[in-house]
């Protein structure tokens, strides 16, 4: 087993391998809004997870999702290859390609927060203007005791 700190360098190596390798050497068109975003190698280095996004043609445009996981299905042998000629490692790890899932739900989160921000900004409006149903100081004060009974 290869110490976490071995591991964490490999995987980063990987990702800068895979990455370069995409822009630069392989030739398939569906891979150019590929984006490799982390890479994770099991403690004994023998796979890696390789996370990536696809990006769309223009901002309203749904990415190709089964074309860039089709692409990188079939580029899986070269880039392995690249990977173990860069790498020097004893055993090249094996490649899984897995689409990541962060931006999607962090656009998710960002969507809730900001519905819930517009709703306490209208919990805030409608509070503004109300008025209290009873006392506006609902907590009674203290009897005085009056000094008369000496």
């Amino acid at each position: 087993m290869a110490d976490t700190a071995r591991a964490r360098k490999l995987a980063k190596r990987i990702s800068q391998i895979v990455a370069s390798a995409l822009e630069h050497e392989v030739k398939d068109p569906r891979l150019a809004r590929v984006t490799i975003t982390d890479t994770k190698v099991t403690g004994d280095l023998h796979d890696a997870t390789v996370y990536y996004t696809v990006l769309g043609e223009k901002l309203d445009t749904e990415p190709d999702f089964a074309g860039a996981a089709a692409a990188l299905e079939s580029a899986k042998g070269v880039l392995r290859s690249m990977v173990g000629a860069q790498t020097g490692v004893r055993f090249t790890p094996t490649l899984t390609f897995v689409t990541d899932t962060v931006p999607d739900v962090a656009r998710k989160m960002d969507e809730l927060l900001a519905r819930a921000q517009a709703a306490d900004a209208e919990v805030a409006r409608l509070a503004s203007g109300a008025r209290h149903a009873g006392e506006s100081d609902p907590y009674k004060a203290p009897r005085e005791d009056s000094d008369d009974e000496d």
